[in-house]
């Protein structure tokens, strides 16, 4: 098959300090015509920096090795002027980037950025391009694409920010297009719709795509090919179908193993190191946690109500969640899924009382916590804490990580002194899996993995009783997530923790979850034990989360590297 892009011993490093740090190492790789080719590995394998370095979109310091080549229609395009790659951007080779609304200009409407391309690269009028940007609007699927083109990007939603940036790259009808990471931080359904309409604009359109991603179960579904990276190097390369039926490298199986299935559920989630260093998997299956006693807590008409100000003189009212009702058992995991806005982070919220609800309670040992002044909650703050998504914002910078964890036990008396404290909170790091050292480092120093390992203990120094879990893994690399989840389900062992598990991905969920809540516009539309739901689901509304789950073949595959 002929190649479009021939990527020849890519070498990039970057200068950081005094020193340098090598990226990618000796990368080669084709991208042949009218075709999809997936670039997968966990972050820092240098799948981003290789695609970027194809436009010469790398940042300042980066060094590129001047006998590395990527070879376009007989150019080399590391060696091209800025005004050639200027003319090839946006014309020949597009990219659509993770984050729409980073790349999405706010000032300008939706239609003028489309069109914007269109005058520089086609040479359309104004008149022209604003017809066209119309049509491609309506190619990408957006709704009431008309009244759409005036719209400013915060006034639409993440998958439809993402729809305008692949609208804006194939307005040239490029030969190439990269999607780096294009919807990593999309719901599962629109993350369906989103993968679902870049395959069918390449079949129609007969461009190659370049996607970019750390998830094997969605290249699966939209490559035809697969470059499996590690470290700065391809590790492994082929027709995936072939690649996920029969890798050849330690890696790759590892990162089809990783991932939870949909089929099974072992006592333990394998990581990377356990295959690569051929260690004894866990084949044993996680029985649901037996329901003893008495609801730990009760919450019964939970609900919560936004008014949002119209004009001068009217409100609307937004209802996030409505009358939810529901029960927690004793170190049990209850799974609260469903899209953004479904109202599943706003349950936890209420029930740690960082959001007050606005009717409903909430039944902790006879109290009511949602009527609890102040002063009455603090000693059930202690017992009810929270893991957040992002540990990057969760996490004082300022704060080494001694500091992170000792400042919650200092204000709620625990340890008789600096130095118990200090004692408790290095006890708390061995247990999550981090050094002593780590104790008087920042969390700048540390990976996203290690950093939500920190924010585990910095809960675990309250000794709580209950932890809600706020996508507390879904920024995480599938590998990274693995480890987080089986440091979670030996927490839970260990201490009895009863988890509220709130999550988009369905997969982590049914590993997770004992029983499990699917939440859409506010309301609890299902509810039942995990594997039952998962088996037999009766709403349609969880039916078409479960039918958006990405599969390709890679839970058949993880079966023959993991056998149930």
């Amino acid at each position: 098959m002929e190649s479009l892009i021939q990527v020849r011993d890519l070498r990039v490093a970057f200068r950081l300090g005094q020193e340098t740090h090598e990226a990618v190492r000796g990368v080669s790789f084709d991208i042949p015509a009218s075709t999809s080719v997936a670039l997968v590995g966990e972050s820092g394998s240098g799948k981003s920096v290789s695609a970027m370095s194809i436009v010469r979109l790398l940042p300042d310091n980066a060094i590129v090795d001047p006998a590395s080549r990527v070879l376009y229609q007989g150019r080399d395009l590391l060696h091209a002027s800025q005004e050639e790659m200027r003319s090839l951007r946006g014309k020949d080779i597009s990219v659509v980037f993770q984050e729409p609304m980073s790349s999405l200009n706010p000032v300008f409407p939706v239609g003028e950025q489309i069109a914007e391309v269109l005058r520089i690269h086609a040479g359309l009028s104004g008149r022209q391009a604003r017809e066209r940007a119309l049509e491609l609007l309506a190619e990408v699927g957006i709704p009431e694409p008309r009244a759409r083109l005036d719209s400013y990007p915060h006034e639409l939603s993440g998958g439809q920010q993402q729809r305008v940036m692949i609208a804006i790259a194939i307005a040239c009808e490029p030969k190439l297009l990269i999607a780096d990471e294009p919807t990593t931080a999309l719901d599962v359904t629109v993350q369906r719709q989103i993968v679902d309409l870049l395959a069918g604009l390449q079949e129609r359109k007969k461009m190659s795509i370049l996607f970019i991603s750390h998830d094997l179960a969605l290249v699966g579904e939209v490559a035809r090919n697969i470059v499996v990276m590690r470290h700065g190097e391809v590790r492994e390369a082929g027709d995936i179908g072939e690649v996920f039926r029969a890798p050849r490298d330690s890696y790759t199986r590892a990162l089809l193993a990783c991932r939870p299935r949909l089929d099974a559920r072992p006592r333990r989630l394998p990581v990377i190191d356990d295959i690569v260093n051929n260690r004894p998997l866990q084949t044993q299956e996680r029985s649901p946690v037996p329901v003893a006693g008495a609801p730990l807590i009760e919450v019964a008409g939970l609900s919560k109500a936004y008014r949002l100000k119209e004009g001068l003189f009217r409100h609307k009212q937004i209802d996030a969640v409505k009358s939810a009702d529901f029960v927690l058992h004793k170190g049990r995991t209850l799974g609260v899924v469903g899209e953004s806005g479904s109202g599943k982070t706003t349950i936890g919220m209420m029930l740690t009382r960082l959001t007050p609800a606005s009717t409903g309670r909430i039944m902790f040992e006879g109290r009511d916590l949602a009527t609890l002044a102040a002063r009455e909650l603090q000693p059930y703050r202690r017992r009810i804490q929270i893991i957040f998504q992002n540990p990057y914002a969760s996490l004082n910078p300022r704060f080494t990580v001694g500091q992170i964890l000792m400042e919650p036990m200092r204000l709620h008396g625990i340890g008789a002194g600096e130095d118990e404290r200090a004692r408790l909170a290095l006890g708390w790091l061995e247990k999550v899996g981090l050094p002593a050292t780590a104790f008087g480092k920042y969390p700048h120093e540390f990976s996203g993995g290690q950093r939500q390992r920190i924010a585990i203990a910095r809960c675990l120094t309250m000794q709580p009783e209950i932890i809600v879990c706020d996508e507390s893994v879904s920024a995480l690399d599938v590998s990274v997530q693995a480890t987080v989840l089986n440091l979670l389900l030996d927490l839970q062992e260990e201490f009895g923790l009863t988890y509220l598990f709130i999550s988009h991905d369905l997969a982590v969920v049914k590993y997770m979850a004992d029983d499990i809540l699917v939440m859409s516009n506010g309301e609890i539309v299902e509810r039942g034990a995990s594997d039952e739901i998962y088996r037999s689901p009766k709403h349609p509304y969880t039916q078409q989360l479960l039918a958006a789950i990405p599969r390709g073949d890679v839970h058949g595959a993880a079966a023959a590297v993991v056998p149930a």
